[in-house]
């Protein structure tokens, strides 16, 4: 039976957080940011291994580090996101050609066991694959170079990409392997070979950390059913 693994790419800065600090590093309610993303499949006992992909110029983990005998961390990530999960990929010769891969956004921390069974449960016997998603809900503006609004996109059919993303080690591995210009996520590249990933419907509380607001928002949310 084809098992599921994790694969977290932390290896960026994340500029737009304003920071000193990586973001996944920032503090959420008193622990960093990257913990909560680790926890849930940490503590799900339908994940096999987790791989922790880290820059090689990482200093902050050994402060922050989590023991767990499913937890690999490795110091091979690489410019891009698709460089950081292609090392990550080749570098854990645990995982077989059919199993599943999980590469979760280290800035999701609003990840819950329940939205991960959801995933897994949509997938496990799917024949591509496929990802978290929300469908659009606000109208969608496109700018011109003076920052006028130059014209409205339909929104009809249109989902904002989420994390986990799922796909079988073998057919992720090749797909980064062959994308040429550097694929914004799994999908995308998975995309490029020619499959149509499946989407999942995710949840709000599930969205990624890019700017410093974003980060109260998911505060208040999780701190809200902790009560």
């Amino acid at each position: 039976m084809a098992k599921f693994h994790v694969l977290i790419p932390a290896a960026g800065y994340g500029s737009r957080m304003e920071n000193q600090l990586p973001k996944q590093y920032l503090p959420l309610l008193g622990r960093p940011m990257l913990h909560w993303a680790l926890e849930v499949f940490l503590n799900s006992n339908r994940i096999d291994s987790i791989i922790l992909v880290l820059s090689p110029e990482d200093d902050f983990w050994d402060k922050h580090a989590i023991s767990h005998p499913k937890l690999k961390v490795l110091n091979c990530g690489g410019e891009t996101r698709a460089e950081s999960v292609l090392n990550g990929l080749e570098a854990s010769e645990h995982i077989a050609e059919s199993d599943w891969v999980l590469v979760h956004d280290a800035a999701r921390p609003g990840i819950t066991e329940a939205l991960l069974h959801h995933l897994l449960d949509a997938l496990q016997d799917d024949s591509v694959g496929g990802l978290l998603a929300i469908p659009l809900a606000d109208t969608l503006k496109r700018a011109d170079e003076a920052q006028r609004v130059a014209k409205t996109e339909p929104r009809e059919g249109l989902w904002q990409a989420q994390t986990p993303q799922m796909f079988r080690y073998g057919l992720l591995k090749e797909a980064l392997t062959k994308s040429g210009a550097a694929p914004t996520d799994e999908a995308q590249a998975v995309e490029a070979l020619g499959y149509k990933p499946k989407l999942v419907t995710g949840q709000l509380r599930n969205m990624k950390v890019t700017y410093p607001q974003d980060l109260a928002i998911l505060e208040a949310i999780i701190a809200a059913n902790l009560k």
